[in-house]
């Protein structure tokens, strides 16, 4: 900092709060609890950390931290991969074992004494301890908003009591939820700042043994192990009809240590006799490479957008979950993708709709039709304008974070911890 603006912070402090705000790094030893459970959580959660060590470089993180928030230096209290559970009835399956984490956490709080609490994503367990979080003092800041604009709206009372800082990450939210009382911010999507492709197609077919002049289909069952379990079945099915009438490719993009290969001979045999390639950590490099992807709804219809990468998408739940939550959904579409748009972009395909025949058509019809793939790329532009901000998101969220503490501090509310009763 030179010396004029120092002068001029010095004469008038408080009107100059955003001049001094940018004098970096801040000697803070400030105490972070930071949570996430999704594998896309557990991405966000650590790149807001490598931000925040920035502006904070004597901070402490700890939490419930996946593989990613563990190597970014959070300091694990739960593991991560106990909260990735998805659907009404596949929650309750598991509400014992969540229960159970959460009293943990609870109770591994107070000697914590976290001065700032950053929840991302997993409302089902976040929205809980962010309540009791904001009752013992400790300012809450949630990143990935709930989708109460889509189901369960009731969960907007929960919020307004909870949550001091909202950081949403599609651009519709920000006025849904000031509209509806909370301190809401768009920061833009991470993922259009991370979303980098380490391999060309070239590279990846060349690593996988495949034909780059061959269609190549990327498979994305999604990144827990139910969902895999339910759609891997229907994509093998797929894949065995595209085969039938064009000489395609397929590549299974599965997660990092998601889970081992299927053993289950009626996975088995289709993935051996279509020569089903999987590959683990690659899902940018294969989306980027594919002339398709059949992916199932969630983050990475997300990534294939941001990538243009034409696409079908997916989704099935068990027959309770689907019976329970169907009434509750408010939304024209169930695609991010469409969403965002606006309009249907992508096709959608979504519980009894899910079968082998229903998404072979669909890939067929865009494989054959150049023009309908180059005008879903067009749109898929779009989408990926409307997902970008004009700021980093990670650094927009920690400026926003670093107003929030200091308006705290001066409410006295923060960075004073005040022991729980209970």
């Amino acid at each position: 900092m030179d010396i004029f603006r120092l002068v001029i912070i010095l004469a008038d402090p408080f009107r100059n709060l955003r001049l001094l705000d940018s004098f970096r790094p801040v000697r803070v030893s400030l105490r972070v609890l930071i949570s996430a459970g999704e594998a896309s959580g557990d991405l966000y959660a650590a790149e807001l950390t490598l931000e925040l060590r920035k502006r904070f470089p004597h901070a402490e993180f700890f939490g419930c931290a996946g593989p990613r928030m563990q190597a970014a230096g959070v300091r694990p209290l739960l593991d991560a991969a106990s909260l990735a559970v998805v659907g009404l009835a596949e929650v309750v399956r598991h509400l014992p074992r969540i229960y159970r984490d959460y009293r943990r956490l609870l109770a591994m709080i107070p000697r914590e004494q976290p001065d700032l609490a950053v929840l991302t994503d997993s409302p089902d367990f976040h929205l809980r301890l962010a309540g009791k979080l904001r009752r013992w003092g400790i300012p809450v800041v949630y990143l990935v908003a709930p989708q109460v604009w889509a189901w369960r709206p009731g969960r907007l009372r929960r919020m307004r009591q909870a949550i001091d800082l909202l950081l949403c990450i599609f651009p519709f939210e920000e006025e849904y939820f000031r509209r509806h009382g909370l301190e809401a911010h768009y920061i833009g999507h991470p993922l259009s700042a991370l979303l980098r492709p380490r391999m060309s197609r070239q590279e990846l077919t060349a690593l996988l043994g495949l034909d780059p002049s061959k269609p190549l289909v990327a498979l994305l069952p999604g990144s827990r192990r139910d969902e895999a379990a339910r759609h891997l079945p229907v994509l093998c099915e797929a894949a065995g009809l595209i085969r039938r009438e064009l000489p395609a490719q397929f590549v299974w993009a599965a997660p990092p240590g998601a889970f081992p290969m299927p053993c289950s001979p009626a996975l088995l045999e289709p993935i051996r006799r279509l020569s089903i390639q999987r590959i683990e950590g690659a899902s940018w490099d294969v989306l980027a490479a594919a002339d398709l992807a059949l992916v199932a709804s969630g983050t990475a219809t997300v990534e294939a957008a941001l990538l243009g990468t034409p696409m079908v998408t997916f989704y099935k739940v068990s027959r309770l979950t689907w019976l329970l939550g169907r009434p509750l959904v408010r939304v024209p579409f169930y695609s991010m993708v469409n969403l965002v748009a606006g309009r249907a972009v992508v096709p959608e395909l979504i519980q009894n709709e899910v079968r082998g025949e229903r998404l072979a058509g669909e890939a067929l019809r865009l494989l054959r039709d150049g023009e309908a793939r180059a005008a879903m790329q067009r749109a898929l532009v779009e989408v990926a304008a409307r997902l970008t901000a004009s700021e980093n998101p990670m650094t927009r969220a920690v400026t926003l974070i670093h107003r929030q503490l200091r308006r705290a501090r001066s409410s006295a509310r923060s960075l004073s911890w005040n022991a729980p009763g209970g």
